[in-house]
């Protein structure tokens, strides 16, 4: 889930048209990209496609393995031995572990980690139980911290540099009701890639994150209102949320040799403005 709040305005000539997405141009070829939470609709899918139309070998993982095994298949018949799944639980660093090393074991080294493995949900603090926390916190925190640590000790001991790029959110930054586990959850995930970046600047491996607004994906109806989605898009400049393909391709960048400058740094995907 990613969306945001804020006080409420009316777009300015918003557009209804949606942009087309850019064609690939090799900015991942020759790497290897494992991404987290990959299968479905979201991001992390989008964010799969792109990465494999800019060249990259790809590792997708999931803990929901049906899904998964059809997405896997689907993005095998396009894209042939580039694309290769394996199912992973980031609640538990034995799954983590073994995805890092199954993915050395299957392409040979890695290069890119892309954390994208999340939980929502909606709920005030005043009902919101210690279960629903601990759920929210393990999964978007803990499990980007696991993976985190697991693919930054293997680029590590590669010596070859590499990239780290994070799914945070806006929310780490704004304020919004019933939001209180994942608004912490993300925004320790903002803290978290600011704070690794800098244990591995000496390695020459960078660590950003990309901290989406609304994006439009039939898994936030999961959590929110149509009522809630609408009004939250009609505070974003161009009158929508994005289209998970445009989070993907800001992903992409951070995972490329264009961003070999940046660390530390959690770019803003959004059209909102407090």
């Amino acid at each position: 889930m990613t969306a945001s709040g804020g006080a409420g305005r009316s777009s300015p000539q918003a557009s209804t048209a949606l942009p087309i997405p850019p064609a690939g141009h090799d900015l991942l070829a020759g790497k290897v990209v494992v991404i987290t939470a990959a299968a479905g609709a979201g991001i992390g899918s989008a964010a799969a496609r792109r990465c494999l139309e800019e060249g990259a070998q790809l590792v997708l993982s999931d803990q929901h393995q049906a899904r998964l095994a059809a997405f896997g298949e689907e993005l095998s018949a396009e894209y042939g031995d580039r694309a290769w799944a394996r199912p992973c639980d980031v609640t538990s660093q034995q799954d983590v572990d073994a995805l890092i090393a199954d993915a050395v074991g299957h392409f040979g080294r890695i290069d890119v980690m892309i954390n994208n493995a999340g939980l929502g949900g909606t709920r005030s603090i005043l009902e919101m139980t210690d279960e629903e926390w601990l759920r929210v916190l393990d999964i978007t925190l803990n499990g980007t911290f696991r993976c985190t640590r697991a693919a930054l000790r293997q680029l590590v001991a590669q010596g070859r540099g590499g990239a780290v790029v994070n799914n945070a959110s806006v929310l780490g930054w704004r304020a919004q009701q019933e939001q209180a586990h994942y608004a912490a959850a993300k925004a320790g995930v903002m803290a978290l890639t600011r704070c690794a970046a800098m244990d591995v600047a000496a390695h020459g491996i960078r660590v950003n994150a990309v901290a989406p607004s609304l994006a439009t994906h039939p898994f936030l109806a999961k959590v929110m209102s149509e009522e809630l989605l609408a009004e939250l898009a009609t505070r974003e400049a161009f009158g929508r949320g994005a289209q998970p393909w445009e989070v993907a391709n800001v992903m992409v960048f951070l995972a490329s040799d264009y961003a070999s400058y940046l660390t530390g740094e959690v770019i803003s995907v959004s059209s909102q403005h407090p």
